[in-house]
């Protein structure tokens, strides 16, 4: 009996403390400058994606969001007037084993840093290679 008096308690404390702490989404979502998520071929127009936006001077990352039926080649272009910035992503899996069971995560390799010295108009093209049934949520973050 007395040891459910002092774990009852604990519990309560515990619970107070993971629902009042500010969560990575809510800040991740104030930070991002760009977001989409490619799960429908009729997104793309002869087979690629894109879009324009307002990219600000400073430090950005991109951030994915793949999964196994993601596209093996993501390419991401960025152009302004003096801004320019080109990579093809290759997806990796990576796989773990835990007693019980064998499961892959999965994520881009390549340079997923962008420093932009000033404001301007950008135009991101997204091209996955002919692999559009697969889904993929790409995120442009400020650093």
């Amino acid at each position: 009996m007395n040891k459910k008096i002092i774990i009852i308690p604990i519990l309560v404390i515990l619970a107070i403390i993971v629902v009042g702490s500010p969560s990575n989404e809510t800040n991740d979502k104030k930070n991002t400058l760009f977001h989409v998520t490619l799960a429908d071929p009729n997104l793309y127009v002869n087979g690629v994606y894109t879009e324009e936006f307002i990219l600000e001077k400073g430090e950005y990352y991109f951030r994915f969001v793949p999964n196994g039926s993601s596209p093996k080649i993501l390419s991401i272009t960025l152009n302004g007037d003096t801004f320019s910035y080109s990579e093809d992503f290759q997806l990796i899996g990576t796989q773990h084993q835990t007693g019980i069971s064998e499961y892959f995560t999965w994520n881009y390799d390549g340079q997923k840093n962008i420093i932009n010295s000033e404001m301007q108009k950008v135009s991101i093209t997204i091209n996955p290679n002919g692999e559009t049934i697969g889904s993929v949520s790409v995120d442009i973050l400020e650093n």
